[in-house]
């Protein structure tokens, strides 16, 4: 009787849990769902405040209107190369500085020094203003290079990656030695491969951080047309005056209005890391390492 109550205990626990937690990933999903209708739906229907979780009056007229802007593609293709330099540089300093840290003070004597190093500039920011000097003397100004350069050493995915090395069985680096791998190949041919969990993590951080970040483009770039797309998307950059609009974007501009045009560049922003998801998200569900040696 115990073991039977305890059962349908444990059902009923689990069923709740299971409506929880669809009930809050459905409040997640339902603005997304939202912005989504907004941008399938007329002008007017949005207008009259018509539209809720499905369209009304379906048309791909704010697709087509911001497929047609030239300065929102612009803005598309700063961010796009943002993401690309941007995630290179940073992964490639990341994993450079996180192996040396992470061996032992008897290996690397300045070990300490250069974490305490590390660790005090997540304490102390040098701050807006010095920063802006630094990028401005280095003559970054109005290049993607000021957008690259500044987050190219993020410490705290090399605190991640560091604290994961550190974590990797020792005997496999000391049979690699004493087969005689040299450092580069220990960690390209051991450390990364058994990295792929913590390298997934901080590669989808790091593109994260890089496409949403819009408060340095409106610092460093001076010419709109330099913009990346959240600071386009922030900054509201009017398109051309209805004078000089040909028939077919006068039609296609009185089928949409801000708000759905908003929100298909919403959409569309957010599309590539909606795309990078689900190719990451395998290796969450991954053990922290694979076929390691067992002590």
């Amino acid at each position: 009787m115990y073991s039977y109550r305890s059962s349908v205990s444990y059902r009923v626990f689990t069923v709740f849990n299971y409506l929880v937690l669809s009930l809050l990933a459905l409040s997640c999903l339902l603005p997304f769902v939202q912005v989504l209708s907004v941008s399938l739906s007329s002008a007017q229907a949005v207008s009259a405040g018509q539209v809720k979780l499905f369209p009304v009056e379906l048309t791909f007229a704010s697709y087509e209107s911001v497929f047609g802007m030239t300065d929102y593609l612009r803005a598309f293709g700063v961010s796009l190369k943002r993401i690309v330099l941007g995630v290179s540089l940073s992964m490639l300093m990341t994993v450079m500085i996180a192996y040396p840290l992470s061996k032992e003070s008897s290996t690397f004597r300045m070990r300490t020094v250069y974490v305490w190093i590390f660790v005090f500039t997540t304490l102390f920011h040098g701050g807006l203003i010095p920063t802006y000097m630094v990028v401005k003397e280095m003559g970054l100004i109005n290049s993607i290079w000021a957008l690259v350069l500044p987050h190219a050493v993020p410490v705290f995915n090399v605190v991640l990656l560091l604290n994961f090395f550190r974590s990797l069985p020792k005997e496999m680096e000391e049979s690699a030695k004493i087969d005689g791998a040299n450092h580069w190949t220990i960690l390209t041919r051991i450390f990364l491969p058994l990295s792929l969990p913590a390298l997934a993590t901080i590669l989808l951080f790091t593109c994260v951080g890089h496409w949403n970040s819009w408060f340095d483009g409106v610092i460093y770039m001076n010419n709109p047309e330099d913009y990346p797309l959240q600071t386009y998307l922030h900054m509201n950059v009017v398109t051309k005056g209805i004078e000089e609009m040909t028939p077919e974007e006068m039609e296609r501009f009185f089928l949409v209005n801000d708000r759905t045009g908003r929100a298909a560049q919403i959409l569309v922003a957010a599309l590539p890391i909606l795309m990078v998801y689900p190719f990451l998200q395998r290796y969450f569900m991954k053990g922290i390492v694979l076929g390691s040696v067992k002590e």
